[in-house]
């Protein structure tokens, strides 16, 4: 399999070349900017299977960097995790809601952050290399373009397929209408929200297996995840 592409975006020289040296030991594909608008591009150019990204940097701030990345549709499903020395929890919850997947408070440990990244990509994997994914009793093949439940064949027409091959890349997260209807249908779209509600509906019916837990979460006011059941 090969090396993960990790894009590292930190502007403090001393750390950056810290976790670069760590990730590259680990066997990562490391590139490496402290420049916001310079992530924005690099991360077009070649699409990173994962993204560290400190808050404070040049140019275009963390945030708004994370908030661009999940607008674009191309790298609407890249894992961010955010660092910061902020420590307001309104800070940590703009950072979660705004797209971050995890998010790190400096000083930091540099194993804790290898360790979180891990977690990441051993989750995230299966989906990169083409294997089938699993969570709980649901299984995907990206290849096949098959989904079963219990053992059991489903029918899912192709935007329920993509909504559930995405909710699945991301088991636990809650996504927004907004960021659904930005990853699953793109940026270009001009659906409506709640196009994203009726789609959901069916999916919830396709994957309906008897005796089957409803895997769908609504959180309301937030949007829905995906749980394994």
């Amino acid at each position: 399999m090969s090396a993960a592409k990790l894009l590292l975006v930190e502007d403090d020289p001393a750390l950056s070349e810290l976790l670069e040296y760590r990730f590259q030991n680990e066997g990562y594909n490391v590139r490496v900017t402290g420049d916001g608008d310079d992530a924005l591009v690099m991360a077009s150019e070649d699409v990173p299977d994962l993204i560290i990204l400190d808050w404070m940097i040049e140019g275009t701030s963390g945030i708004e960097v994370c908030r661009r990345l999940r607008r674009d549709k191309e790298t609407a499903h890249v894992p961010i995790i955010m660092l910061t020395a902020r420590e307001a929890e309104d800070d940590r919850v703009r950072g979660l809601e705004t797209g971050a997947d995890d998010y790190l408070t400096k000083p930091f440990s540099p194993r804790e952050l290898l360790a979180r990244v891990a977690a990441v990509m051993r989750r995230i994997r299966p989906a990169l290399a083409g294997e089938t994914i699993e969570v709980g009793d649901i299984k995907l093949d990206p290849v096949a373009h098959k989904v079963q439940r219990r053992g059991r064949a489903l029918q899912l027409g192709p935007t329920e397929y993509r909504l559930l091959k995405f909710f699945m890349e991301s088991p636990g997260r809650v996504f927004s209408r907004g960021q659904l209807l930005d990853g699953v249908w793109g940026t270009s779209s001009d659906i409506e929200l709640r196009t994203v509600d009726v789609h959901i509906r069916r999916l919830r019916k396709a994957i309906t297996v008897d005796g089957g837990k409803d895997p769908i979460r609504t959180v309301r006011s937030a949007g829905y995840a995906l749980e394994p059941v």
